[in-house]
């Protein structure tokens, strides 16, 4: 039997990968009958890819930290912080791609700060995770008055939204390739890369890196802060490159769903990729529903808006407990 820390080049061919592909061809069935009955797929597939994206980039950072032993329950909070946050820092250097910088920072900044808490400090890592979504709840709203003094909406100049790239193929945004690439990126550094080899065993068998002369404690920080900066991300492009605006319940449970990509993914990052993928679609098929004459007036729309978050319970309710997490998950490290 193979041990969690051994690198196994057929490891992402399991259960879970067949049923993402199975899902995947099942999506691509749905656009060629589309096709076949006249419809456009083009901004069906783009609308999936942008819903993806915020997802996807949680996720892939969600599972960093938890294979280095630290889980952050506090993705939600840190989607909403760092999007408004990083709307500010786009509207004063004048630039969406420096908005976008600014929540990968604010991200990182939080998730640092959770780190100390949860290594140092000692905390729970699961309070402190809910205790970053409750200050998110307030927190935003405040922001939204403080700076812009008004509590419910912030509309920003259009010219700082982040463009998309057109391609012959339909447009694409450069996050969303930054999204694949990171997740493609950390499943190979993950598994061919000394220091991510460091990271796996930070958490599964943390006295190993100590013993190796590694620090436990600053793996995990580098970790947790990492994978909270390209939350970050995910929560600036929620405004500034999909909606737009802010509204105080922009996040609408993504965090959430980002975690339930983790857990189904067994904390590889292409495998939550495609989740990422699969939610994404669904919230996309549901965008294209509302504005598409004909399909609007047959499928309700807010029935197929239900299914990430119905597919979010069924997924954690089944994954959660079959899923062979680090054992040194959530638990500081003491060195002994």
């Amino acid at each position: 039997m193979r041990g969690p820390l051994e690198k196994v080049p057929g490891q992402l061919w399991n259960k879970k990968v067949a049923g993402i592909i199975g899902t995947l061809l099942a999506v691509i069935i749905i656009l060629y009958l589309i096709g076949l009955a006249g419809m456009k797929t083009g901004p069906l597939v783009e609308m999936g890819l942008i819903a993806m994206t915020p997802l996807a980039l949680a996720a892939v950072g969600e599972c960093i930290n938890e294979k280095a032993g630290i889980i952050n329950i506090g993705l939600e909070g840190t989607l909403g912080i760092s999007c408004v946050i990083g709307v500010w820092g786009a509207e004063l250097f004048g630039s969406g791609d420096m908005g976008l910088l600014v929540g990968a920072l604010t991200g990182a900044f939080i998730g640092f700060i959770f780190a100390i808490i949860s290594i140092y400090g000692r905390a729970n890592q699961m309070v402190a995770g809910m205790g970053i979504n409750l200050l998110a709840a307030g927190l935003i709203a405040y922001l939204l008055m403080s700076i812009w003094a008004f509590p419910g909406i912030h509309m920003f100049p259009r010219y700082l939204k982040v463009s998309t790239i057109h391609t012959p193929w339909g447009s694409v945004h450069p996050v969303t390739l930054i999204a694949i690439a990171v997740a493609i990126l950390a499943q190979i550094f993950l598994y061919k890369t000394l220091f991510g080899l460091r990271i796996r065993a930070a958490g599964e068998k943390p006295e190993s890196v100590d013993v190796a002369g590694a620090s436990v404690n600053q793996i995990r920080i580098i970790a947790c802060t990492f994978g909270a900066a390209l939350c970050g991300l995910g929560g600036s492009f929620l405004a500034l490159g999909w909606f737009g605006a802010i509204v105080k319940e922009i996040t609408a449970g993504r965090g959430v769903i980002a975690l339930a990509c983790v857990v189904f993914a067994g904390l590889e990052p292409l495998v939550a990729l495609g989740a990422a993928f699969i939610f994404g679609f669904t919230e996309g098929f549901a965008h294209w529903i509302a504005i598409t004459p004909g399909v609007k007036e047959v499928i309700p729309f807010y029935f197929i808006n239900m299914i990430p978050y119905i597919a979010t319970i069924v997924i954690v309710a089944v994954a959660i407990g079959r899923r062979g997490f680090p054992r040194a998950a959530g638990k500081p490290y003491i060195r002994e």
